[in-house]
């Protein structure tokens, strides 16, 4: 199930969402952010810190409404933090929760104490190197998906929000309904954990909260005052305070002579699990927390009107003056089981090789080490680290700010887009990687349609491979394509650098119709020509030969009639 994820329709493509996720587990596909659930440590600060709040977010708040409208005995455990959010006094804050239909109101700090207790005997009786805590989820999934190598330092202890969910249950029965009231996200996927089904019926986020009390339009000033309905346990409200843990067990620690180590914030976190890797720390007791500042700096209280600080200050405040009425423990029923184990959960990683990263990096526009400006704006820390996110399906070349604005401004690509000519880029393999609108509407083609194909589904593709082969480039060959009733002349280049075979193709099929129109005309030309003239010869040939034949009769006549005259004949005429 996604617990949380990005709404497609107000995705920017920012990038911010990833440049803030420390783990790199958002996939952008098709322009679109996208959380990758397996990858995801649930810390939720990149749906926190997005611009357009693209944001998705599982709600239990329907599930809340109808337990309550159904009449189900709704019961809330509350985080201490509360007071850092709302700006009402503790015992309004409880009626609130009872004007909104919750039977009984707890403080989770109830669960703090078991957790605490818990803690310290299994550091006073468990022998090993570190000690790590083990109440924010979205460490445990780091170590879990990330640092598998130190899941023998987590205490195996659950969280004060399940703890305190087993003892509610135990408490107000198996039909009631749970509902945790916290600023973390995390608490949701954790609540529907394998080990803690029917635990936790419902989580709610303070922000939601807040939401459902404004919709309502309570008015607070009227509502009576309440008491929680559990007595809260002296010291175990300071949890979400930054060293609040610590504080809770310092008599174990010092007894172990254990040092302290309270990290707060993902990348610090990161770091120090790093240093126990290497074996840089040891003999340590190890609080961690995901959020700036522990809890109080959780990722669903970063839009309340009132800064970290502000918010420590009135938790601090709340703590002090509810001290004189606390107690020392909490009875709880030995048949309740507070352990959890913590497995590996890491995701095998491909690695691309030299070769791939090389190949993706030119088609980054990274030819040289100089192309490489790690500029960290596409999310990555590094060009190469980006490539490996591309290799592996989580990132896209255009991604790139730098790459797409060249692209975009470059005067040489106005020109691939503006010129008459076909113009095809072609990569090593004789894919298509480009085509410009020339070249789309002399095949009947859309770019986005051929792109990565062969160039042979369109046109034969011999020319190109022995410019590829020989490095010897074809220049104004005359080609013809029959198929498409189109002649070009054709100029062909490879460049080595970029493994690519640049094609620019010149369109003159008009001119080929034109040329053999005229061939045609001038062979009807002469042909008629060469009729008249036969023609004429025919009849000189004709005439010719009557005048011979009517010629020679008259000279036989003539030449009887001259012998007559003269007397050398006789023959009457």
């Amino acid at each position: 199930m996604k617990y949380m994820d990005f709404s497609k329709a107000n995705c920017k493509n920012c990038y911010k969402c990833l440049r803030s996720c420390p783990v790199k587990a958002i996939k952008f596909k098709d322009e679109q952010a996208e959380i990758v659930e397996d990858r995801c440590i649930a810390c939720s600060h990149c749906l926190g810190i997005c611009p357009q709040e693209a944001r998705h977010i599982v709600s239990d708040l329907e599930k809340v409404k109808n337990a309550i409208t159904c009449g189900k005995k709704v019961v809330a455990t509350v985080a201490p933090s509360f007071a850092g959010v709302f700006d009402v006094k503790p015992n309004q804050f409880v009626g609130i929760l009872k004007k909104l239909g919750f039977l009984y109101v707890e403080e989770t700090a109830v669960g703090a104490k078991i957790v605490s207790n818990m803690y310290s005997q299994y550091i006073e009786n468990c022998e090993i190197n570190n000690y790590i805590s083990t109440a924010c989820p979205s460490v445990n999934y780091i170590i879990e998906k990330y640092y598998p190598n130190l899941i023998k330092y987590m205490i195996p202890i659950v969280s004060p929000m399940i703890a305190h969910g087993k003892v509610m249950r135990k408490a107000y029965g198996e039909d009631s309904f749970i509902v945790f009231i916290g600023p973390c996200v995390a608490k949701k996927i954790e609540s529907h954990g394998f080990s803690n089904k029917e635990t936790i019926d419902a989580v709610i986020t303070f922000e939601e909260l807040k939401d459902w009390v404004d919709n309502i339009g309570i008015d607070i000033n009227g509502l009576e005052d309440y008491q929680f309905d559990s007595s809260c346990l002296k010291g175990d409200r300071n949890y979400p305070l930054f060293g609040g843990i610590t504080e809770c067990i310092r008599e174990v620690l010092g007894k172990k002579d254990l040092e302290v180590i309270s990290v707060t914030g993902i990348e610090e976190c990161i770091e120090l699990f790093k240093s126990i890797e290497k074996g840089e720390v040891v003999n340590a007791f190890m609080e961690v927390s995901s959020c700036k500042g522990s809890c109080i700096g959780g990722p669903s209280m970063v839009n309340s009107e009132k800064g970290y600080y502000k918010r420590v200050q009135r938790v601090k405040k709340y703590i002090k003056c509810t001290e004189e009425r606390s107690k020392e423990s909490v009875e709880v029923d030995d048949k309740i089981d507070f352990s959890r184990t913590f497995i590996d959960k890491s995701i095998p990683k491909n690695i691309a090789s030299e070769e791939q990263i090389a190949k993706i990096m030119k088609e980054m526009g990274k030819y040289s080490p100089e192309d490489e400006l790690n500029c960290g704006v596409c999310g990555y820390n590094t060009c190469r680290e980006k490539a490996q996110a591309v290799f592996e399906g989580m990132a896209e070349i255009g991604m790139c700010l730098h790459y797409m604005r060249n692209r975009a401004e470059s005067l040489r690509n106005v020109i691939f887009e503006n010129t008459l000519n076909c113009n095809i880029l072609l990569d090593g393999d004789m894919r298509i990687k480009d085509i410009n609108p020339a070249g789309e509407a002399a095949f009947m083609v859309k770019c986005e349609n051929v792109i990565n194909k062969p160039i042979s589904i369109l046109i034969n593709d011999d020319d190109f491979r022995y410019v590829k082969e020989t490095g010897k480039s074809i220049i104004s060959k005359k080609v013809s394509y029959p198929k498409y009733n189109l002649d070009f002349i054709e100029t062909a280049i490879y460049l080595p650098k970029q493994d690519i075979v640049m094609v620019a193709m010149v369109d003159i099929t008009k001119e080929e119709k034109h040329k053999q129109q005229l061939i045609e005309l001038k062979e009807n030309t002469i042909n008629a020509a060469q009729q008249v003239i036969d023609k004429q010869m025919r009849v000189a040939q004709e005439i010719a030969s009557l005048l011979g034949e009517t010629t020679a009769e008259t000279k036989i006549t003539l030449t009887k009639l001259k012998k007559i005259v003269e007397g050398e004949s006789d023959i009457i005429l």
